[in-house]
């Protein structure tokens, strides 16, 4: 009796079955993950963004730290010397802001912000003029710059910042008007310097503040539902 041949095609089949049995009885086999899609790069604009994040997260710090009572002056030192360090690190990031997107004009009133705090007052100045040619009616900028000129002792330009502000943001108004209050204390604090020209602007000081008053009340009673 002749032995019966195994068809070529069945021993293919069965060989090519062995693999998979062995792999049944043992671990299973590791499943292959499809190959990663390689992410789309960031515009300049969207990078732009995540420097303005950033630096607001160091600003946000830099006041914290500011603002935080400390228990003796050696404490107070440090965390000035904190929170001046994180000031340096917003400017950073708001100049690689601006540097992304020219026309951030956002970018560029952090940047003078920041720069303010660092007393650096010329190279704010320079910030907020940039982000009020971008956008002339950003109200913070203009308030930001008016205490600037007052850093730089440039009061007739802060009269000027404030009485702008008056006649469309007065909330901003108000704050510009208290800074210069802290800077008429200081300045008289320090001595010396223009007698004269302070106790004008003291007075000039007093006459805002007292038809901001007037003003006030006259729109509170406009506003009233009688």
């Amino acid at each position: 009796m002749s032995k019966r041949r195994v068809p070529a095609a069945l021993l293919a089949a069965l060989f090519l079955a062995v693999p998979a049995v062995a792999l049944a009885a043992g671990s299973p086999p590791m499943p292959t993950n499809p190959p990663a899609e390689p992410e789309t790069p960031k515009t300049p604009e969207e990078e732009a963004v995540d420097h303005f994040n950033y630096g607001l997260s160091y600003v946000d710090k830099a006041e914290k730290l500011l603002d935080k009572e400390a228990k003796n002056d050696k404490e107070r030192a440090k965390n000035e010397s904190k929170a001046h360090k994180a000031w340096e690190n917003a400017i950073e990031e708001f100049r690689s802001a601006t540097e992304k997107n020219p026309e951030f004009h956002q970018a560029f009133g952090s940047l003078g912000y920041a720069l303010r705090k660092t007393g650096d007052y010329p190279a704010a100045l320079a910030a907020y003029d940039r982000a009020l040619a971008l956008d002339p009616s950003y109200p913070e900028a203009i308030e930001y710059r008016g205490e600037a000129y007052l850093g730089l002792d440039r009061i007739d330009d802060a009269k000027g910042a404030y009485m702008h502000l008056f006649s469309g943001n007065r909330a901003l108004a108000d704050q510009l008007l208290a800074a210069m209050k802290v800077y008429l204390d200081k300045r008289r604090q320090e001595g010396g310097g223009d007698t004269a020209a302070l106790d004008s602007f003291a007075d000039w000081v007093s006459e805002r503040e007292e038809i901001a008053g007037q003003t006030a009340s006259v729109s509170e009673l406009r506003d009233r539902d009688w």
